[in-house]
């Protein structure tokens, strides 16, 4: 038999959309006296060599040390940046991030340059600045960013209260690589002053371990999460980065197994929302920081409990790493919607680890292929997040030494998520999504699709700019990069989707052996569209992809439009036919030249985050309904 039963598989939204489920994963695995009974105490968990052991060391760090020690000394003279009041207030004043994360993010990297190096070299030359600066960010009234200190404090302002002391990503971050700081170096800053280490303890007492066990208002927390409840990478991320810092810093057996406890409550509420398919909503770019973080969590925590408490045998955890592998398209590029760049989310070194821990050969390919296609950059280093650092620093070789592959899979189908891929012989590769228009990162996008060739972007989901206030505020649906009609989507009666959990996709339908998804639009648009149908089909052929819009209105108020946005300008060559342009490689896109009238807008990129992924411009290509009608059907076809 050539082939088996083709399946088509119909998963409608008002069940698999947003499909929350208890699973507790974490908590079914050990409750509080089973976590107490299972961790390692004083620290006899960590795998990494003491400081004074240099074979250790010089075992690690291998070939990379040299390039470790050249990259610390350029750090020996560095002099702190200052962050002032009025840099914190700028994000308040013009909603502009890099006024005051610049110059806290030099700072960061110069210390971590300077921790790496010491644990290198081993011979004290780094350890005065390491001191400073410690004491440096003991000095600092909070190390959260402005742009999430006001969310957090009772003063909704991104100048840091000196009254409290607030948990978010970047304290979390900065929280974590201290205590590997303190736990490194404590002896060695002794040796320069008491008082240093003495303060670095007490802030991450005040900073982190406290606020976490006697606050429950952090918003990524989660604790009192309902079905409707937004948790995202935020959870495991900032949960990952407290587990630590417990286990580097506590050691009375009853607090320190209250609190393990406690980041597995909540990081159990990610699990819970996340779905059992696997895929992240907010895209690859944010995977490292989402079930990535959700696996670092989850290793720091086996180690712990030397494995006794590790939920890696779980299918959706699978799953959930999976998705980095089965998302890449090729040259650089993976499936992007919402928020996430076209371009990203390639970390080797976490890739790899989490394969292994989940047995997926899959993820441990791609990750040693990503890893050769970057070869010349600097593997090892992860920022301020020591722990990943250290772990690429162990996995080198295994990953060196494993074959390199990427995923060829004709189709892949996420059903919850209601992400759908395909890739056909002939180099085409399709995405498109249903879902709904209150995701994490969200675009009203519900219906969307990419086309690339021969892995060049053709038809393509611009991304999302530079984060600025405006980004998370009542005001983000006013950015273009945010609203379907920057979408490859319809307007239907001059009316775009809206934004909330009601404007969803339905009627989901996924035919792998004939290569075709088709979803409802209408309910993604608001009542102003007067839809009464909108069923959108894409087809994925061998010779290209077509498109097929059914529709049935109850009113006409204005034209339809159809909206295609382009890595290259469009071409009109003649009535009906539309020449795409992509890197060099030409499409044909044919449509009923008495439906419809193109017409092309240039789109110039400004915004780095998105000229830095697709140059000085992209295009929207418009293509505007001729006639008014209640009933009709519009048919494009894409071919080479």
């Amino acid at each position: 038999m050539k082939h088996l039963t083709i399946l088509i598989l119909l998963f409608f939204s008002s069940l698999s959309v947003n499909a929350y489920e208890i699973k507790d994963f974490l908590q079914k695995e050990a409750d509080i006296s089973e976590v107490k009974s299972s961790l390692m105490l004083n620290q006899k968990w960590v795998p990494y060599p003491s400081y004074t052991d240099r074979n250790g060391w010089n075992a690690l760090t291998g070939n990379s040390k040299d390039e470790i020690i050249r990259r610390g000394n350029a750090f020996l003279n560095y002099k702190w940046e200052v962050i002032t009041a009025t840099d914190y207030l700028a994000y308040d004043r013009t909603g502009i991030r890099e006024v005051m994360e610049d110059p806290f993010g030099r700072n960061i990297s110069a210390l971590t340059q300077l921790v790496l190096a010491e644990l290198a070299e081993g011979k004290g030359r780094f350890v005065d600045q390491i001191a400073n600066g410690v004491w440096f960010y003991c000095e600092m009234t909070s190390w959260a960013l402005a742009a999430h200190v006001g969310r957090e404090q009772i003063e909704k302002t991104s100048l840091p209260s000196y009254k409290e002391q607030v948990i978010e990503l970047t304290s979390a971050d900065v929280g974590s690589f201290l205590a590997w700081t303190y736990y490194f170096f404590k002896n060695q800053l002794d040796e320069v002053n008491p008082l240093i280490a003495e303060r670095l303890r007490k802030n991450l007492q005040v900073r982190i371990l406290d606020p976490y066990m006697n606050r429950s208002n952090f918003w990524w927390q989660a604790f009192d999460a309902t079905p409707q409840t937004m948790v995202n990478n935020w959870t495991p991320w900032c949960n990952c980065n407290v587990l630590t810092c417990f286990l580097l810093l506590e050691n009375d057996p009853g607090k320190l197994a209250a609190a393990v406890h406690r980041t597995m409550v909540s990081v159990d509420k990610f699990i819970n929302r996340s779905n059992a398919d696997g895929a992240c909503e907010e895209g690859p770019s944010y995977w490292g920081h989402a079930a990535g973080k959700l696996y670092d969590y989850l290793q720091i925590l086996s180690l712990a409990t030397n494995g006794k408490v590790s939920v890696f045998d779980q299918p959706m955890i699978k799953n959930m790493g999976e998705y980095i592998a089965k998302s890449y398209i090729g040259n650089g590029w993976v499936v992007n919607f919402a928020d996430a760049s076209a371009k990203g989310g390639g970390l080797p070194g976490v890739i790899f680890r989490y394969g292994k821990a989940v047995k997926s050969s899959e993820m441990q390919q791609f990750a040693s292929y990503l890893f050769q296609q970057n070869a010349k950059k600097t593997y090892y280093y992860s920022g301020r997040d020591l722990f990943r650092s250290l772990e690429n620093l162990a996995s080198y070789q295994e990953l060196t030494d494993t074959k390199p592959a990427i995923s060829q899979a004709p189709s892949i189908w996420y059903p919850q998520t209601e992400f759908c891929y395909m890739r056909n012989h002939s180099g085409f590769f399709f995405a498109a999504k249903g879902g709904y228009n209150d995701e994490s990162h969200n675009h009203n996008d519900v219906g969307s699709f990419i086309l690339y060739l021969n892995q060049s972007p053709i038809l393509i989901d611009a991304g999302v700019g530079t984060y600025t206030k405006q980004t998370f505020s009542n005001d983000r649906y006013s950015i273009w990069t945010m609203q379907s009609d920057y979408h490859n989507l319809p307007i239907i009666n001059g009316t775009s989707q809206s934004y909330g959990p009601q404007f969803r996709s339905s009627d989901i339908a996924f035919d792998s052996g004939k290569s075709r998804f088709s979803l409802n639009l209408t309910k993604a648009y608001p009542q102003n569209a007067a839809a009464k149908k909108w069923i959108r089909t894409y087809q994925l052929k061998k010779d290209g992809l077509v498109m097929e819009d059914v529709f049935e209105l109850t009113e006409t108020k204005a034209p339809n439009e159809l909206h295609f946005l382009t890595a290259g300008k469009p071409q009109t060559t003649a009535p009906g036919i539309i020449m795409l342009e992509g890197n060099g490689i030409k499409l044909k896109m044919k449509y009923d030249k008495d439906q419809f009238e193109p017409t092309v807008e240039t789109i110039p990129l400004n915004d780095r985050s998105l000229s830095k992924v697709w140059g000085g411009q992209i295009y929207r290509l418009k293509l505007t309904a001729k006639k008014q009608q209640l009933i009709g059907k519009y048919l494009i076809t894409i071919t080479k």
